[in-house]
């Protein structure tokens, strides 16, 4: 480990002595000065016990992240594999790539598969499903949470092999009801799949307890590693049912990859250097713990609600199911996009607009990473004091950073 927390610099944010800029983007999240610096370290073997070595602690992070047990304390032991029965597997590309080397491995041409959307994400998932079987969506609009009754009766009728979803599905801002999802997965007898790449590591996901096949995660969402890496975990039982008449990509062929897992290795030269910093920023969550860092997004994500509504603003995810990674607001009437875009340009504070027919409607802010409450507040105090300015906002409120943290009583 490399210090403690603070002493790395990531204890947050002042609004007097801060940076100028103000960095809420949901991904790619802005990563620690120890993460920048392990990506510069020179070049190395994959092949090698000094990479073998960062392999091990790669690893060690993700079960982390993924909440799964960890890895065992016996150095001979493969660091990917635990006492839960679940493996971690690095992935050289991002999220996507990631999604697509479980459906691939997993997915025949005589699987039917059930995806329901509620956004541009979950959408995604069901379009590189449909590259390796059959695929029924359940279209859902962006401001809607699923409906878990008519995902009941579909799977009721037995003819679907797979469940597949969107965890936090970052263009609405809406977080899936999970352990209601698995439940209904488990009830039925179908795989459940698990695209976590903007949850894990922010919000709680329990894939044993869940019953979860397989999930994915990015690093440069709620980790704060750095873009173009992934990681799934992988249940015995799904390892044990891929490959029966599916596709089988080469590049991401699941059985290779446990295989060369066993050695603390990867069937192919790996994105070495951002191994490196992912391992770091894996280590940084570690220290902060799961749930600490479960907790921190939950104040931030939070006191953004509770700020955008007093400040007149209306948020654009129902209530009960708004994510606490990411926070959609919908945007002024008059104003559109240029005004997102004027907030970067004017007062150098960074959020992400809405997909799709969503543009212009839409703000996103994001709660992941290393965001901290000193940050949020800097950003919000901005972006309230442009409406304000506007005459849209009729009255400032009070911004500190204690409203972004979780107080239990």
């Amino acid at each position: 480990m490399r210090g403690s927390f603070k002493d790395r610099g990531l204890e947050g944010y002042s609004m007097r002595d801060g940076p100028s800029q103000v960095f809420l983007i949901p991904g790619p999240v802005r990563m620690s000065q120890a993460t920048l610096e392990a990506m510069a370290a020179p070049a190395m073997t994959a092949r090698s016990s000094e990479f073998r070595a960062h392999m091990k602690r790669l690893n060690r992070g993700l079960r982390h992240a993924f909440g799964l047990t960890p890895s065992p304390e016996n150095e001979e032991h493969p660091s990917a594999f635990g006492e839960d029965g679940y493996a971690v597997l690095a992935v050289s590309g991002s999220g996507t790539a990631a999604m697509e080397m479980i459906l691939s491995n997993r997915m025949s041409a005589e699987d039917q598969v059930l995806v329901p959307t509620n956004g541009k994400f979950g959408e995604r998932v069901a379009q590189i499903a449909e590259r390796f079987g059959k695929v029924e969506r359940l279209h859902h609009e962006w401001d809607q949470t699923l409906d878990l009754e008519g995902i009941d009766r579909i799977l009721a009728a037995g003819s679907h092999t797979m469940l597949v979803i969107c965890h936090n599905e970052t263009s609405s801002g809406i977080t899936q009801d999970a352990a209601a999802l698995a439940r209904i997965a488990q009830g039925h007898g179908v795989e459940f799949i698990l695209d976590g790449i903007t949850s894990i590591g922010g919000i709680p996901a329990h894939l044993a307890e869940w019953g979860v096949g397989a999930a994915a995660i990015g690093a440069q969402k709620c980790t704060a590693g750095p873009s173009g890496m992934a990681s799934i975990a992988v249940s015995e039982g799904f390892v044990e049912r891929c490959g029966k008449g599916a596709a089988r990509s080469y590049y991401f062929d699941l059985e290779d990859a446990i295989k060369k897992a066993r050695d603390d290795q990867t069937p192919w030269t790996p994105a070495i250097n951002l191994i490196l910093g992912w391992a770091v920023a894996l280590e940084e969550l570690m220290e902060e713990g799961l749930e600490g860092r479960h907790a921190r997004c939950q104040g931030l994500a939070q006191g953004v609600r509770d700020l955008m509504i007093e400040a007149g603003l209306e948020l654009h995810a129902p209530s009960g199911s708004q994510s606490n990674t990411v926070t959609s607001i919908k945007i002024p009437e008059g104003l559109g996009d240029e005004w997102r875009k004027n907030l970067a340009t004017v007062h150098d504070v960074h959020v992400i607009g809405g997909q799709d027919h969503l543009k212009g409607q839409i703000f996103r802010i994001g709660s992941m990473g290393l965001t901290t409450p000193d940050e949020m507040a800097e950003g919000c105090h901005r972006i309230i004091s442009d409406l304000h300015e506007r005459g849209i906002v009729t009255k400032m409120p009070e911004i500190s950073a204690a409203r972004f943290t979780t107080h239990t009583p």
